[in-house]
């Protein structure tokens, strides 16, 4: 178990979207208000997952997203969150994006969210 207090939640959500960067960032507010995100929940959206920075495992990680062709990528951190925590709020974040005007009816919605666990990434379920 993660301790909490000055620990940052982290967590990566790679993902494909047609929208433009400045049309899933104007909805962006409204998918977190909807969700009732917590307000110290920080986002971060990068359009391409070739420049990732950090640690060589996610670099891995984000390199192979943009060979599976997703086009985006979200960083979140939490403070005083597990890296857990946070990339379950990631997911009802992207959960409701895709019930947005970002993606269109039946649309096909492909993407992954990461979280470290111990010394390891691991896949939200």
């Amino acid at each position: 178990m993660e301790k909490t207090g000055k620990y940052n939640g982290k967590a990566y959500a790679f993902f494909y979207c047609k929208a433009s960067k400045v049309e899933i960032e104007a909805e962006l507010p409204t998918i977190r208000e909807l969700v009732r995100t917590p307000s110290k929940l920080e986002l971060s959206l990068t359009e391409g997952t070739d420049n990732t920075q950090g640690d060589e495992k996610l670099k891995a990680l984000a390199q192979e997203a943009n060979q599976a062709g997703l086009n985006y990528m979200l960083h979140a951190t939490y403070p005083n969150a597990t890296n857990k925590k946070t990339a379950d709020e990631v997911a009802a974040i992207l959960n409701q994006a895709y019930q947005s005007p970002l993606y269109a009816d039946k649309e096909e919605f492909r993407g992954d969210i990461v979280y470290k666990e111990k010394d390891e990434y691991v896949f939200r379920d």
